[in-house]
């Protein structure tokens, strides 16, 4: 059995990642308004945590496009349906190494065989 798997799906993580330029838009802002005094830097704070969400708002748009063309699989270990981007991938649910290639069956999980320099395990 495998000891802790601490592995991530690339869409969660991608999700997770234009969630929290969310919060950190709102919280820049919320620092702008600490600057009400100096008119210029609250609008300067306001701006760039305007920016924070329109780019998370970017990136959200980006990873629903990659999650079309993920390849639908049900996760052999907890049987629920996942999503796979590249070679190698987790499971969203159970965080189980997932692949689809043949070569790669039994090796040790690595995300860098997702890169083209990489092609295959040695």
């Amino acid at each position: 059995m495998m000891a802790d798997i601490t592995y991530k799906s690339k869409i969660n993580r991608i999700r997770s990642f234009a969630l929290s330029l969310v919060f950190i838009g709102f919280g820049i802002m919320y620092i702008g308004l600490l600057f009400k005094s100096t008119e210029w830097l609250m609008i300067l704070f306001m701006i760039f945590g305007t920016l924070a969400i329109i780019f998370s708002t970017v990136v959200y748009f980006w990873i629903g496009l990659l999650s079309t063309r993920a390849i639908p699989i049900i996760c052999p270990t907890c049987e629920k349906p996942t999503k796979m981007l590249g070679r190698v991938d987790a499971c969203m649910h159970c965080k189980q190494p997932l692949t689809l290639d043949k070569n790669l069956e039994g090796k040790e999980f690595d995300e860098s065989y997702n890169s083209k320099k990489k092609k295959s395990p040695k």
